[in-house]
């Protein structure tokens, strides 16, 4: 099965990117259309309906665009709108939630730190994901303020390290051995949370699933590329100096008001 149009992925931002790379990675021959909606960012203080609009709204301009599957980047959509859209659309969407599994089926502790938005942590997908793992103790924090800090460029600020500092010091206290990454945007953030936590403690994001996912997909339903010219294409609506120095001035960034 064959099929030459670009698999669609947006995120409330630039932190979807994370995801894009995986995907990029496992899939080189494929193209991309990245949208950041940056301008709306973050999605994890807004409501439920807030998140499900803004959603069908990047979903439509992907389509517009001929997108054969669509990533939705960011967990907050996923665990807030992805069953929203899947019955709207007739197109295939992955979504992107906090590996919670993996992290609990492989703690000693059995105790688990989970990093995310507010929207992801109070979303009826995440507490049922949690109800399955009731062995396990799942330390779940609001990563208050850290998407605007990377949207705002300042990964490696002082303010980011003291509000790392203030939200692993309880999970490092609590004997977690696993901290799960339940934000696109965090994996940014590894290396000053390497600095913070103790060596043994194992840090997990979802990129790798959400690639190999997207590859089945493609295999088993859509098709694979076999163009020639590979093109991947980014648009933002807000701060496109953000995203060009995130993924190192290497791709076509457009700022387009979506």
């Amino acid at each position: 099965m064959q099929n030459n149009n670009p698999i669609g992925i947006f995120d409330s931002g630039i932190g979807g990117t994370s995801i894009w790379q995986e995907i990029h990675h496992l899939l080189p021959g494929e193209s991309t259309i990245y949208l950041a909606d940056s301008k709306n960012a973050p999605y994890g203080q807004k409501s439920k309906e807030e998140i499900i609009a803004l959603s069908e709204k990047n979903t439509e301009y992907l389509l517009n665009m001929n997108s054969k599957l669509i990533v939705v980047a960011c967990n907050t959509a996923t665990t807030n709108a992805i069953k929203e859209l899947r019955e709207k659309y007739d197109v295939p969407f992955i979504g992107i939630e906090p590996a919670i599994k993996p992290a609990a089926l492989n703690s000693t502790t059995q105790t688990i730190g989970v990093l995310a938005t507010r929207g992801t942590l109070s979303s009826d997908l995440f507490n049922k994901a949690v109800a399955v793992h009731h062995q396990t103790k799942i330390i779940e924090q609001v990563g208050h303020g850290l998407v605007q800090l990377i949207e705002n460029g300042d990964i490696d600020s002082p303010e980011m390290n003291e509000l790392l500092q203030t939200y692993l010091t309880p999970m490092i206290e609590a004997n977690i051995d696993y901290l799960v990454l339940g934000c696109s945007h965090y994996p940014y953030l590894i290396p000053q949370i390497k600095k913070i936590l103790p060596a043994h403690i194992k840090i997990i994001d979802s990129g790798e699933a959400v690639a190999r996912q997207t590859r089945n997909i493609l295999q088993e339903k859509v098709g694979f590329s076999n163009a020639k010219v590979v093109k991947n294409v980014f648009y933002t609506n807000a701060a496109p100096k953000v995203l060009n120095d995130i993924l190192n001035n290497s791709y076509e960034v457009l700022f387009k008001d979506f």
